[in-house]
């Protein structure tokens, strides 16, 4: 058992669900689906393309300036 990361957002009807580490990425009516088919795409992912190496992945955030243009 390995744990993933999935970042989700919302484009117009649908929730999009993405796996940075993997590089899969999925959709659903709602968050818990949306991160539920991410979970069955990344497992189908990597039946195909096993990773082998354990990685580590950082997460951070960063500011960028809105209309910064004068």
């Amino acid at each position: 058992m390995q744990t993933f990361t999935a970042v989700v957002h919302k484009e117009e009807e649908l929730y999009v669900s993405e796996c940075p580490e993997i590089g899969t990425a999925s959709q659903g009516k709602t968050i818990d689906e949306a991160v539920s088919n991410l979970k069955e795409a990344t497992e189908l992912y990597l039946e195909e393309f096993p990773i082998k190496e354990k990685r580590k992945t950082w997460m951070t955030t960063f500011e960028v300036a809105i209309n910064a243009r004068t």
